[in-house]
């Protein structure tokens, strides 16, 4: 979702950077790990020695903040035109914000919600772990190496890989990393149906 449907960047960054500032660390260094993975993790990466559970209860207290502000949210270029061809193709949201998070950023930016939603409740490991991207494949009813999944981050990315899935970098962070194929937006993408049920994806430059 974020990054990849909604642009987010400006929340995350007011965010993130008040916690930074509440823990003595480089902002810049903070907002290098934090796209893609649960807040929980993140702070885990940065703080190793801290206990988890304390981990958990300030990621409650970001999440909570991150839903409350939406200022500055807007879809990426090309996603309501996505959101719209993939309607009756097998789909799902991954993303490692909560429900609460991520029908309130959909909603800023005028998304509709997929009706397949695998978001932090319903996983036990953020990504870059697989499994998100893996128990979508499984409610969707299709292996995992049938799907191509949409991602910006490096965690994304990572966990969409070992899912065995490929992957679509999408946008500048994308770039930094080893996914199946690269685009600069979602306008570069257009879906159409092919023989026995298929799906093409092309990629126009």
């Amino acid at each position: 979702m974020d990054g990849t449907l909604v642009n987010s960047d400006a929340v995350v960054e007011r965010v993130w950077r008040g916690w930074a500032e509440q823990h003595g660390l480089d902002a810049a260094k903070v907002l290098a790990v934090v796209h893609g993975r649960q807040g929980y993790a993140t702070m885990a990466e940065l703080l190793p020695e801290r206990p988890m559970e304390e981990n958990h209860r300030e990621n409650a207290l970001l999440l909570a903040e991150e839903t409350l502000d939406v200022t500055g949210i807007v879809p990426i270029p090309g996603a309501r035109r996505l959101l719209d061809a993939i309607e009756d193709v097998p789909h799902a949201l991954v993303t490692s914000a909560d429900g609460a998070l991520a029908k309130a950023r959909m909603h800023a930016a005028g998304l509709r919600m997929p009706d397949i939603q695998i978001t932090a409740e319903s996983v036990g490991s953020s990504k870059p772990d697989p499994e998100g991207f893996l128990k979508a494949a499984a409610e969707l009813g299709v292996h995992p190496w049938d799907c191509v999944v949409l991602e910006d981050s490096g965690a994304g990315i990572e966990a969409a890989l070992a899912a065995g899935m490929r992957v679509v970098g999408v946008g500048p962070r994308a770039r930094e990393h080893e996914a199946s194929a690269l685009v600069d937006t979602l306008e570069q993408l257009t879906v159409r149906p092919a023989p026995e049920d298929a799906v093409r994806l092309t990629i126009t430059r």
